[in-house]
């Protein structure tokens, strides 16, 4: 087949600049043929693509972005090819980002110790209807003021270890696994090059993961060497993308660039299948 796939984007609905629209039409212009929208405990993104996708000629494959933990540790899974519909998932989801707004909560209460008075308001009106994270309140410090940029808000406040940063609820891999298996999809480990050491890989995979998400903006080519034959070692799935965010993390130049070939969709499909 010809063609590529990115198979790690975001969007309004959680913490991405550009609403489905935009996004397909900039995925066709970068010359994919096929994509996953993987937006933070959402998939609110879905249903508007999957229309735009026939009138667009590109090919949209369902997706999640998951956060687990292990002990202190996070760890991010990549779910697809799973039923949207999937009443369990969604049930699930919609808890994930009540948590996310009860967080927020707590961060801006810390926020308001340290004297910086941030509106809750303007954090939802960032967030719109997406889940609610750290980039929306960080979007919204420096739009009210309260920070110069978006990577001060983080490093002064928001970071981990800084006075408001708050742990997001999280479940652990296994639970996260079964999720997405649960609605018929495959689990993938994201970016594991940024967080995820050797002895967690190991674990991970001994947990059931289908898959790793082998190209990254974040990984070199020694490491997208290293995770495929990972991958080939423990007969896994090869996934990849962008990550891209819309130009909010510096990601302008990602899309198209950072893909994967067709045939590891289709190999998804086989795994699914068989």
């Amino acid at each position: 087949m010809d063609g590529k796939a990115d198979l790690h984007l975001h969007t309004t609905f959680s913490d991405g600049e550009l609403p489905p629209r935009d996004l397909l039409l900039r995925a066709r212009s970068g010359g994919l043929s096929t994509i996953s929208i993987t937006d933070h405990d959402h998939t609110g993104a879905w249903g508007e693509a999957v229309v735009l996708s026939r009138e667009l000629g590109i090919r949209v494959i369902p997706g999640v972005e998951l956060s687990a933990s292990v002990g202190e540790q996070e760890v991010h899974l990549l779910g697809y090819f799973f039923d949207p519909e999937n009443e369990t998932l969604r049930r699930t989801l919609e808890f994930f980002r009540e948590e996310r707004i009860r967080r927020a909560r707590r961060i801006l209460e810390k926020l308001h110790e340290l004297n910086v008075p941030l509106r809750f308001e303007a954090v939802l009106a960032k967030a719109g209807n997406g889940s609610v994270g750290r980039p929306h309140i960080a979007n919204a410090l420096v739009e009210e003021g309260l920070t110069e940029t978006y990577q001060q808000a983080f490093l002064k406040y928001l970071g981990s270890g800084k006075p408001a940063y708050e742990k997001k609820y999280q479940i652990s891999p296994r639970e996260a696994i079964a999720l997405v298996s649960g609605a018929g999809g495959l689990s993938f480990v994201a970016h594991p090059g940024n967080t995820v050491d050797e002895d967690l890989l190991q674990r991970l995979i001994r947990e059931g993961v289908d898959g790793i998400e082998v190209v990254h903006p974040s990984h070199s080519e020694e490491l997208v060497a290293y995770y495929r034959g990972i991958a080939e070692e423990y007969c896994l799935l090869i996934s990849g993308g962008s990550d891209f965010h819309g130009g909010r993390k510096n990601d302008a130049t990602a899309l198209g660039t950072y893909a994967v070939a067709l045939e590891d969709v289709e190999a998804m499909e086989r795994r699914l299948h068989r």
